[in-house]
């Protein structure tokens, strides 16, 4: 029978941005993937929010993949800004093996932030 997994992070933007201004792109690149850091790059005075969002998904998504080992690469969990202005998530590597091996078919996204916090929830349909 099918079930549904809920995963929600909240995060705060100047963390993001703290991490960001004393790692720079080590700290990109370990966690974001290259079309993920250009369209925040492009988001001027936005740009430490829409990481922040951003990073608040990859850990949602987390929470529903429920990896034993902690191994999945950050960036194998991909948000897509769509054309009509939603979110999706992509994922690629470990965390697409991990999702098709537990069985989820389905992944939605909801993103939100303000001026110091972001938040990001999950819901994945699991087929067992």
């Amino acid at each position: 029978m099918p079930h549904t997994r809920i995963g929600t992070d909240l995060v705060d933007v100047e963390t993001i941005a703290e991490s960001v201004r004393t790692f720079g792109h080590l700290y990109l690149n370990r966690v974001f993937t290259p079309a993920e850091i250009d369209y925040c790059q492009q988001g001027g005075a936005e740009q430490s929010r829409r990481l922040a969002a951003r990073f608040a998904a990859k850990e949602a998504c987390m929470k529903v993949l429920r990896p034993l080992d902690g191994g999945i690469p950050w960036p194998s969990i991909e948000v897509i800004k769509m054309p009509g202005g939603w979110c999706e998530l992509q994922l690629h590597g470990a965390a697409r093996l991990l999702a098709d091996s537990t069985g989820i078919t389905h992944l939605s996204l909801s993103l939100s932030h303000e001026a110091s916090m972001a938040v990001a929830v999950v819901a994945a349909t699991v087929n067992p």
